[in-house]
């Protein structure tokens, strides 16, 4: 694809999903999308899982890793009712939604496959096709008693009229490895999705952008109790223990269970956009694509800066299945 060098207007939604309902929340994004395409914006982004909401009862609520507990179950159950198939119902009206806004549409959701569900990010371009997904790598925590792991088919990036775009999600911007592997797809802006960019991920977001020579879009969520609480209960009937089991959680002493933090961070690794906290915003950019090529005089890890003679990374990009089922001939044995 022929890239542009005019800028590129970019804007990350910080506000909250409708927590747990799938339904409301794609009417949500709808409206934020629709706002943020008619101020200019041509890539709006959303944070990690923002589809149907990140799993914060992990870190808030008690009990939630008992063996065989009944309201974890419960509320499995109902997450993996509102995660998102692809292909599938919402997918379908995620792609109508980049198309008919004309944007590039980055979205964080749990994605349903089989019977386990992933950390998945959603890269659609304006043209109503599939896109791209990146389901993310390594769980972290207690995450794992959520998402599967994902492989390396899904490290890939958009071509776009502005470059390459990419994206990693959370603690994956601590593995180097994967790093390297994302620099090497030359992204020109990298999406950054977080539950919420606190002080060590505004760390991690900036070093990214300089070691990648890249801008980078960091998004995080904010959210409170209230948040959760309304949109579980805007479900048709929402389980009593779900509800019980996540108004058990403690809320930090700001009030927040997720405080926003999101930003626009320069290959210089200076803020364009400083971080927002603890409001629902829109935060908007315009990216100067033509300025990267004046960063990569000084570093350029996948090029000059790199000892190929020395380092070498291969990236394994074939999916990884358990259970293959080869035909045979007629004329096997």
């Amino acid at each position: 694809m022929q890239h542009s060098i005019e800028p590129l207007p970019v804007a990350l939604v910080q506000h909250p999903p409708v927590f747990l309902n799938l339904e409301k929340s794609l009417g949500r994004a709808e409206t934020l999308v629709a706002e943020a395409a008619g101020q200019g914006a041509r890539l709006v982004v959303f944070p990690e899982t923002w589809l149907p909401g990140y799993p914060v009862w992990l870190d808030h609520a008690p009990h939630v890793a008992r063996w065989d507990y009944p309201p974890a179950k419960a509320l499995h159950q109902l997450l993996m009712e509102n995660a998102v198939a692809i292909p599938g119902p919402a997918h379908d009206r995620l792609k109508a939604l980049a198309a008919e806004q004309g944007i590039i549409l980055v979205m964080g959701l749990h994605e349903r496959r089989g019977g386990t569900l992933y950390n998945t990010m959603l890269l659609l371009p304006p043209d109503g096709s599939d896109g791209l997904i990146h389901r993310k790598l390594t769980p972290t925590y207690t995450e794992r008693l959520i998402w599967g792991v994902g492989d390396g088919s899904t490290l890939a990036v958009l071509d776009t009229p502005w470059g390459a775009v990419g994206g990693l999600i959370c603690w994956e911007h601590w593995l180097p490895l994967a790093r390297a592997a994302m620099h090497a797809r030359r992204e020109t802006v990298h999406i950054a999705q977080w539950p919420a960019v606190h002080e060590l991920h505004q760390l991690a977001s900036r070093h990214y952008a300089f070691e990648g020579q890249c801008y980078v879009l960091a998004a995080g969520m904010a959210l409170t109790l209230t948040d959760v609480l309304s949109g579980v209960r805007s479900l048709p009937a929402p389980p009593a223990d779900v509800v019980e089991l996540l108004a058990s959680m403690v809320v930090p002493a700001d009030g927040w269970l997720k405080s926003g933090g999101s930003a626009v961070i320069g290959p210089d690794s200076s803020y364009l956009v400083s971080p927002v906290y603890r409001e629902a915003v829109i935060l908007k950019a315009n990216l100067d694509i033509a300025a990267l090529t004046a960063g990569h005089l000084l570093l350029d890890t996948a090029g000059h800066y790199s000892r190929p003679d020395v380092f070498r990374l291969t990236v394994d990009t074939r999916p990884q299945a358990g259970v293959s089922f080869v035909k045979k001939s007629l004329h096997d044995e």
